[in-house]
Parts: structure tokens; sequence; C-alpha cells
């Protein structure tokens, strides 16, 4: 890897998602020098691993596919994958900062040509499709990764497996010997973007995620509704690889409840409304979607949205916090157990799948942040003076959509970019 330079002019984004990409974009692109850091081995972030954006359901590769391109010709900004920050000393205007790079194993000789893959035989659990599939340990992480270079996993280190994947490279790619590295580098603002993360629905016992095959999270669902992910897009039950027709979505599944996330992660509401409409797509008039609410937040221009899903008469709502969920042993359905809040009638409802809306929480937890900033009850990080020049982008300030998310990267790199300017003594 070639010397990173870096002063108190340069700013720094942490994470590499849909908020990190575009704080770093908005930044290089007013001139400024910027070091993009990625904890995997590739950009996307969780948008990358959505099938459709919701009100639009238009697909997320485009705008991936555009500030991708953004990425690769703005010569300002340099990217590092597989980097972690460490440690952060100092303050506005002059942090140090601690990066520790995890080894891929494969240098940028590689052009993606995939003949490591098919030389190894390992199987993991595949993180894109959060485990609902496996890949090879020589994999690329996604179709969209950049950069655009496979990995080899740990795992495989000192056995025949990589072997096998460096005689298979024709290029030279894959360099065994690659060891982890620690960088420090010297920047003038940090933007912490290092999103969020799915809350663990097993947590919630009433609804047995853990114990019934046929409960899945609502980002699992997503990744089986991409013609790409790991069933072909093909909406099928785990138990017995049935295509599930009638399905039920559970709102508020861990949000807005205080055994579990007490605020609202405002994206669920919207994210089952746009599921529902997978459901009849894929099946037509034989698929049936069931939504159990407390309340639908839909507001400003995602209402219109709502009315056009209530409108559709293979789609019904239930009112209520579904109380419980068990399994029919004999056709492996969950069976929802509850009351409708609104007529107050109890409900033992059969579904052939079920999807748990759940909430978001911070991908870093409270006692984890190698920089003091303040974090508030949720574990987001608060807007506050004392974070001097460390400004949180998208879903690390709150739960956010991903537009609301991207306007909050803007911000940031705004902010940092003031910061900046004092530091080159450009701002009067």
């Amino acid at each position: 890897m070639s010397e990173i330079v870096a002063s108190n002019e340069t700013i720094l984004v942490v994470g590499g998602g849909i908020s990190g990409m575009t704080a770093a974009l908005e930044a290089a692109e007013c001139g400024k020098q910027v070091i993009l850091l990625e904890k995997t081995p590739a950009l996307g972030g969780r948008v990358s691993q959505l099938y459709r954006y919701f009100p639009k359901l238009c697909h997320p590769t485009c705008g991936l596919e555009i500030n991708l391109r953004r990425v690769k010709a703005n010569p300002n900004l340099r990217v590092l994958t597989m980097a972690e920050v460490t440690a952060v000393s100092g303050d506005a205007g002059n942090y140090s900062v601690k990066v520790r790079i995890s080894p891929r194993y494969v240098n940028e000789n590689c052009t993606a040509c995939g003949e490591c893959e098919k030389a190894v035989e390992a199987e993991f659990d595949d993180e894109f499709n959060y485990g609902l599939g496996k890949r090879k340990g020589a994999y690329l992480p996604h179709k969209m990764a950049f950069p655009q270079r496979y990995v080899i996993d740990p795992a495989i280190i000192g056995t025949a497996d990589a072997d096998k994947a460096k005689e298979a490279c024709k290029y030279g790619a894959i360099d065994l010997d690659m060891q982890e590295q620690e960088i420090e580098l010297t920047v003038g603002a940090i933007i912490w973007a290092t999103g969020w993360r799915p809350y663990d629905a097993a947590r919630i016992q009433p609804y047995g995620y853990d114990r019934i095959a046929n409960v899945i999270t609502s980002v699992e669902f997503e990744r089986m509704a991409d013609p790409y992910g790991p069933t072909g897009g093909k909406l099928l039950r785990p138990s017995d690889g049935k295509e599930a027709k009638d399905i039920a979505f559970i709102q508020c599944a861990g949000s807005r409840d205080r055994n579990h996330l007490k605020h609202c992660s405002r994206i669920c509401c919207m994210a089952s409304l746009k599921q529902s409409t997978y459901v009849t797509e894929k099946h037509g008039e034989d698929g049936k979607a069931t939504i159990y609410y407390i309340d639908i937040r839909a507001i400003d221009r995602i209402d219109d949205f709502y009315r056009k899903v209530k409108e559709n008469p293979n789609v019904s709502f239930i009112k209520s916090k579904v109380a419980n969920i068990v399994e029919d042993k004999e056709t492996g359905n969950p069976v929802l157990r509850g009351v409708d809040t609104e007529g107050y009638h109890r409900y033992e409802n059969p579904h052939d799948l079920v999807v748990l809306a759940v909430g978001m929480e911070p991908s870093v937890p409270a006692d984890a942040f190698p920089v003091d900033v303040e974090i508030n009850e949720e574990g987001f990080i608060e807007a506050s003076p004392d974070n001097g020049a460390v400004f949180a982008a998208g879903c690390s300030s709150d739960a956010l959509d991903v537009n609301r998310a991207v306007q909050s990267a803007t911000a940031s790199a705004l902010r940092a970019i003031q910061v900046i300017n004092r530091a080159a003594g450009t701002e009067g």
C-alpha cells in the first residue's frame, strides 16, 4: 500500500455506506482532501443490501453506481477498506487517528475473474445475505463491490484451500503473506458515518425468531426478494423451501419498547409497506400481505405511497401489537396471537411466513467509541460543541431513511469543511 499523506487540512470519513460516501464526495468535490475508511471489504453499506427504495420502488444500484463513478473520478478522495479506527487523540483542527487495516490477501492485480473462488471449496455464511446463503472462502462481497476485488477469508489462511486459490490466479493477485497494518493519520476534522445494524430479533422472545423457522427479519426478506439474492428473488419459506404467498409483517419488532429499543426507528413502517408490494408483485392475486401495526408513520410525500398500498385489496391491516407467535407443527406455519385493538377481537392467525420489522440501532455500541463524543440514551451521537470537530452523519446521528441520511451527511460535510477552512486560514 502506498504511503497516505494527510494533514490538519484533511477530512477523515469513517464508514463507507451511503452517508459516508455522500459526506466524502461532497467534501472532495469542494476541493478538500478526504480519506474514507470502511471496515468491511467494500463500500455500499446497508443500502447495497436493499432490493428497492421506497417510495418510488427504484433499485439502489442506480444511486450506488453514480456514487461509485464519482469516487473513482475524484483525485481528492482516498478510500481504505478493511480499515478500522482504534484510537483518536487531539482536538478540533488537529486530530491524530490510529487505524488498523486487516489483510485482504488479494492485491491490486486482481481482475475479479473469479478463478480463485472456483478453486476454493470451503464455504461460510454469507454476511451480505444475512446468513441466508453461503459464500466461498475466496469471494467478491457483492456484484457492485468497490473495490471490485476479491477477498480471502482469514479462516482458510494456512490451509490447502488458500494454496489452491493462489495457484488458480493468473495475475499474481493472491498474497497469502499480507499482514495486519497500523497507520496513524493527522486530520483536521472527522465525520463519523458508521451507520446502523438491525436489532437482534432473537431477543424478542415471544416472536420465536430463534426457534420458528418461518419467522424472519425485514432485512432478510429484502435480500430474499432481490433476484441476485440467496433465493433468486423467490419468497421461500426457510423450513421447506416452498413459496410463501400469505405473509405477515409485524411492525415495531423491538422498537418503541422499554424492554428493547425505546425509540421509533422511523423506516420500519415504510419498509413493510414497500415489502408488501413484493408479495403481490411476485404472486399477483394469489399473494396476500397482512400488516400488524401499532400506528403507521407515513408523512409528507410518503403518505401517498401508504394510500396506494391501502388501496390494494390483497394487503390488509390489523391494528394490534402481536402478543406472541407459535408454530403449527403439522404445516410449519407461524400462528400469530393477539387482540385487534380496533374491534377488540382476539385472533389466532396462521401465515406462510412472518417478517419482523426490526428496529435500527447504531453499529458502534456506546461503550466502543474510540473517540470522546456525546451519546444519547439510544446510542446515537448528539450534536454537541463538546464533540469538537467530530460530526455524526446519517444513522450515527439518528434512525433515518436513505433520503434523510444523505441530507445529514451533506450537512456534516459542510461543518467539516468549515473547520478545515479555519485551519487553512481561508475563512474570514
